[in-house]
């Protein structure tokens, strides 16, 4: 159970987060308001009131973001993007609790027990819950929409990175038991934590893949600053890049490593119009997954091959949750629309008992059995929406317009979108990205149509058309 002093941080990040936009400018503080709270305020514990959705490292944080924005700094916030099809995903994001409900009222009997319906109750919490998740979308279109301001969020998880990095080593040396010290409970199973001979560190955060992601993000964002640092810079950065490397192989997880392979490279060598069309490829392929995998397109049987000749544990683990994502699936398929709703119904249940026969650990399973194929689309729409819009940008746009920040940040959100596969790592970092991204490429989709409106204007005055690329 929680200690005091864990009820203690959350009620106070209001107040910290107060003091952050009072100091900092406002990208940065946002920034800072949704990461720091992310990382240092503890998992599971939560204020429960009716009605409303929990108050937790999740919401807290979004709403004293919110908060400051509206009160301290006095700013309109705009709550719908330009895009059309941006408007659709946000309504039907918000609003698809109402149809899950709907679907949903019936309960599910066994032979020693039942489930039960789902409410109205549960939908107005639900939509809530929706609601505050996408504060930091809205917010980081509106303060990190440059690519100043994304490049503030790049040193940002730089810093964070190092910061993290001193309880990360602990627990790597001595087990996960920080949280334990600070906080007064362990948040997952221990079990979990221990990793080709050590430990994974995990921290405030729910998981050891949550810190390995993490540590991802930092190290990209790392060798971003380091390939864009002046030649005085250079050296520093480059002990800064290594350590953070050093750091995410202390985390012992695969797939962050994996993604690392992957995206350093385009980092290195392509120019941003290359990164743009990458991470727009990524979230493409990631919203097909689910009908891939039911079209048996995916090659699942050659990918557990590959996997047991690297370790035999590892592919255990993996045939694991491949069964496991066989079941869900098909249990999602009985309601494909809006899903079985909360409370364990989307698992398939012992028919004598009703004991869950389950377990869910990718973001999209999850959403495919709560939500369906409404709830999923809406979700992964609204992240990969900014990947597209950036990546028509990038065909239609001069190579001068296109910032490499931009895509260095769309390649991360990219790989989060990726581990989404496998893991539920769809944070409030995510919907930050994903905002940041969405208001860069308004941006330049004004840039662009600034300049055909130019051109038309001259061409009417009998001047001479603009000879940049539009």
């Amino acid at each position: 159970m929680p200690n005091l002093l864990a009820y203690i941080a959350l009620a106070l990040w209001p107040v910290v987060a107060w003091q952050m936009w009072k100091r900092l400018d406002r990208a940065r503080a946002l920034i800072w308001t949704i990461l720091g709270g992310y990382l240092i305020l503890p998992p599971i514990a939560a204020f429960n009131f009716p009605v409303i959705p929990d108050l937790d490292k999740s919401t807290i944080p979004n709403l004293a973001a919110l908060g400051c924005a509206l009160w301290l700094c006095g700013e309109r916030i705009s709550f719908l993007p330009k895009s059309w099809l941006g408007r659709v995903l946000i309504g039907v994001y918000v609003l698809m609790p109402f149809g899950t409900v709907l679907t949903n009222g019936d309960p599910l009997i066994f032979q020693q027990g039942s489930i039960q319906g789902m409410k109205v109750y549960d939908s107005l919490a639900a939509v809530a819950y929706q609601l505050i998740a996408l504060m930091p979308f809205f917010l980081a279109r509106r303060y990190l929409a440059s690519p100043e301001g994304l490049r503030a969020l790049l040193f940002a998880l730089t810093a964070a990175g190092l910061a993290y990095s001193l309880p990360m080593i602990v627990e790597a040396v001595m087990s996960p038991q920080i949280n334990v010290w600070v906080y007064g409970f362990f948040q997952h199973d221990f079990f979990q934590t221990i990793r080709y001979g050590g430990y994974r560190p995990v921290v405030f955060l729910p998981h050891g893949l949550w810190v390995a992601f993490f540590a991802f993000m930092a190290m990209t964002a790392g060798f971003v600053v380091l390939r864009r640092s002046p030649p005085e810079a250079r050296p520093k950065a480059l002990v800064v890049w290594l350590y953070l490397a050093v750091m995410l192989v202390i985390c012992r997880s695969a797939g962050p490593v994996l993604y690392a392979l992957a995206v350093l490279p385009l980092i290195l060598l392509a120019p941003p119009r290359w990164q743009l069309l990458m991470a727009a490829l990524l979230g493409a392929l990631v919203i097909s997954y689910p009908t891939l995998r039911g079209a048996h397109l995916v090659p699942v049987d050659q990918i557990l091959a590959y996997a047991d000749t690297l370790s035999p544990e590892r592919a255990y683990s993996l045939r694991f949750r491949i069964e496991n994502e066989e079941l869900l699936l098909a249990r999602a398929q009985e309601r494909p629309i809006f899903g079985w709703g909360g409370y364990g119904r989307a698992f398939t249940h012992d028919p004598v008992t009703g004991q869950t026969q389950n377990i869910a650990d990718g973001a999209w399973v999850i959403l495919m059995g709560n939500y369906g194929w409404v709830g999923y689309l809406a979700e992964f729409g609204l992240t990969a929406l900014p990947l597209f819009l950036l990546g028509l940008a990038a065909l239609r746009l001069p190579r001068a317009d296109l910032s490499p920040w931009t895509g260095a940040v769309a390649l991360i959100l990219g790989a989060n979108m990726v581990d989404l596969l496998p893991n539920a790592t769809h944070i409030p970092f995510t919907w930050l990205m994903a905002g940041a991204l969405l208001g860069e490429a308004e941006r330049l989709a004004n840039l662009r149509s600034d300049r055909l409106a130019f051109a038309r204007r001259e061409g009417l005055h009998g001047g001479k058309p603009l000879k940049t690329v539009i």
